[in-house]
């Protein structure tokens, strides 16, 4: 939405970032069957903008699991309105941690 842009009409790039979290998120929370928390976001780097109107599109990609830890890659596309071609405008590491009901670390597996 225009709310979410820069004066040159560009997505900003906390806002991209939020939805990428979101989506590894999602995934983490799958994966640990529970709740879960972001503790670092490693090597983001924008390729090209994301304007007013583009259709953006996340692929979340499990990478690692380790005791408490999960280790989720996210890629981001997007796509001008008016065209079928996608082009990927960043990714990134996203790593989470499963937390139990006291928001204390927990195995992400239940058997570990």
């Amino acid at each position: 939405m225009p709310a979410d842009t820069n004066p040159s009409g560009d997505i900003f790039g906390g806002w991209l970032m939020s939805q990428m979290d979101l989506a590894a998120g999602n995934m983490a929370g799958r994966v640990s069957q529970g709740r879960g928390a972001t503790v670092s976001v490693e090597a983001m780097q924008f390729l090209r903008p994301v304007k007013v109107g583009d259709e953006v599109t996340l692929y979340a990609t499990l990478r690692k699991v380790g005791r408490t830890s999960m280790r989720i890659h996210v890629d981001a596309w997007a796509r001008p309105r008016y065209s079928e071609k996608a082009q990927k405008v960043t990714d990134a590491d996203f790593v989470f941690v499963a937390l139990d009901e006291k928001g204390a670390p927990r195995p992400v597996f239940e058997d570990q």
